[in-house]
């Protein structure tokens, strides 16, 4: 069986890489399992273990961190960690899937460079921090500080879309969404 592939779709907040991750999942003929992270913070109400995260114990994380069985991870809050499972990728490569990831610019340049002959990284690029300020207030998900943090992380993430394969300029979604198919397609098909 031939070994999957890894494609990693990094962003911004608000730039639109998980609308773009959920379109490209669409199409059965990309084989693509998404990759699906580990945490330390509680469940919320209505998400599965396995499905929505792996919930694991923040003794039982930092356990596994310093076992080294993470490709990727990352404390965001003290005791709440975020992260992806070496056994999980590997498991879903070993199935002969491609492994999708909708993961922050640090996580995503980590996976990148403990894959680097078998992975496409994807930067989506907003087309202003303007633009991506406007689309954070539009969710109406968050208060305007955390919005604010959000645009300022943007800021410095940005910087690194030079260390991404491919850079998607996402003004235009439907032509954003033509792109990454094409993409993708040519990667998959090498």
């Amino acid at each position: 069986m031939k070994k999957g592939k890894l494609i990693i779709f990094s962003a911004p907040s608000g730039s639109g890489k998980t609308t773009l991750v959920r379109h490209l999942l669409n199409y059965p003929d990309f084989n693509l399992a998404f990759s699906i992270s580990a945490t330390s913070r509680q469940k919320r109400c209505g998400e599965t273990n396995a499905t929505d995260y792996f919930f694991i114990r923040p003794s039982e994380f930092k356990e596994k961190i310093d076992n080294n069985a993470f490709v990727e991870w990352e404390e965001v809050y003290k005791d709440n960690y975020y992260g992806t499972l070496k056994s999980e990728v590997d498991k879903l490569l070993n199935e002969g899937k491609n492994v999708i990831f909708d993961i922050d610019v640090k996580g995503g340049r980590n996976i990148k460079k403990q894959y680097p002959d078998n992975s496409l990284a994807v930067f989506v690029q907003p087309p202003s921090i303007d633009e991506l300020k406007k689309r954070l207030e539009q969710r109406q998900t968050e208060s305007s500080e955390k919005i604010g943090m959000r645009v300022a992380k943007a800021a410095e993430e940005l910087t690194y879309a030079k260390d991404f394969d491919v850079i998607i300029y996402n003004d235009d979604l439907d032509t954003a969404k033509k792109e990454v198919y094409k993409i993708v397609k040519d990667f998959l098909s090498k």
